[in-house]
């Protein structure tokens, strides 16, 4: 998975203008925040806590951000922009970089072939684009990638996943609007199998009207897929829409109730100057960030450095 294992200069610069407007808004408040001052003093943390809050980093994960800094600058004595920047880019990378999964190297946790990944999230978050903006990374690669489309439930759903299988130029295997999802997938993996496809990924119904059904309907999806493969899904990949803030964390505690989670793709950062949701989700979840989407580009959906990400939203 050669094109996983670095960081481009041209990825580098899709990252800073995606985080634009994130960082603009950040930087310029920790400039006033400390201007005139000599200290990291009370005044300060509490102008970061709400800086950081505003961002949407959540209330716990930034209480946590504040006690790490506190403690540092008992000892050392910090002042200025520049090095309350530093301070936080140490500090917030240190919080991602324990929950060690969190930094994806791009490599399948399996030998098994195909390698299959389930797809989860509500309506309007970017779910069908960042399946094909997944499947054109893989292709890319020179992966042989199949889709299912096992979001059944709205006719467009299919319509979309069709078209990104079309454009990328990739398999993809759908049935009638109202089919059975199950039985999507398990066609899916089975023809993935036999032509000895690299990967499968799998849409899913965004709904959450009820946990209870949702819940169901995830569980006989892996259920059928598992006749097949024993081991699939053995990604279950949950996106969430950055611009919405608090409504993302809350569908992550949805979703992480009703089904195994094990990885999150964040889109629509680009759009959006509450980029910190990735370090709150991230840290309140414990579930490894693999995907973030800065641009409406097909080249704009990023494997997640945690470096160069806080590199970009607090500058270099």
């Amino acid at each position: 998975m050669g094109i996983f294992s670095f960081f481009t200069k041209e990825k580098k610069q899709q990252l800073d203008k995606g985080l634009e407007k994130t960082k603009e808004s950040v930087l310029k408040k920790i400039t006033r925040s400390v201007v005139g001052k000599t200290t990291v003093d009370d005044d300060v943390l509490d102008d970061l806590e709400e800086i950081l809050i505003s961002s949407d980093v959540g209330v716990d994960t930034t209480l946590k951000i504040i006690k790490r800094i506190e403690s540092r600058v008992k000892d050392e004595k910090y002042f200025g922009a520049n090095e309350l920047n530093s301070i936080l880019k140490e500090e917030i990378a240190a919080l991602l970089s324990e929950n060690e999964q969190s930094t994806f190297s791009g490599e399948f946790n399996t030998n098994e072939k195909p390698y299959v990944i389930m797809v989860v999230g509500v309506n309007g978050v970017g779910k069908t684009t960042t399946i094909g903006k997944l499947a054109h990374l893989f292709k890319s690669e020179g992966k042989t990638v199949v889709l299912g489309a096992a979001d059944t439930f709205r006719a467009a759903a299919v319509d979309q996943l069709s078209i990104w299988a079309d454009r990328v130029g990739v398999s993809i295997i759908k049935q009638e609007m109202g089919a059975d999802p199950a039985s999507v997938a398990f066609d899916t993996v089975t023809s993935a199998k036999s032509s000895n496809a690299d990967v499968v990924i799998i849409d899913t119904a965004g709904r959450l009207h009820n946990k209870v059904n949702l819940m169901n309907e995830l569980t006989k999806i892996k259920r059928v897929m598992q006749k097949v493969i024993p081991n699939a899904p053995h990604e279950i990949l949950l996106v969430l829409d950055g611009s919405t803030g608090q409504n993302a964390f809350e569908q992550a505690k949805q979703f992480t109730l009703a089904t195994e989670v094990n990885a999150l793709a964040m889109t629509k950062l680009d759009g959006t100057a509450k980029g910190g949701v990735v370090i709150g989700i991230s840290d309140q979840f414990k579930i490894p960030v693999k995907y973030i989407g800065v641009g409406e580009g097909i080249e704009d959906l990023q494997i997640f450095n945690k470096k160069e990400y806080v590199n970009s939203l607090f500058g270099s």
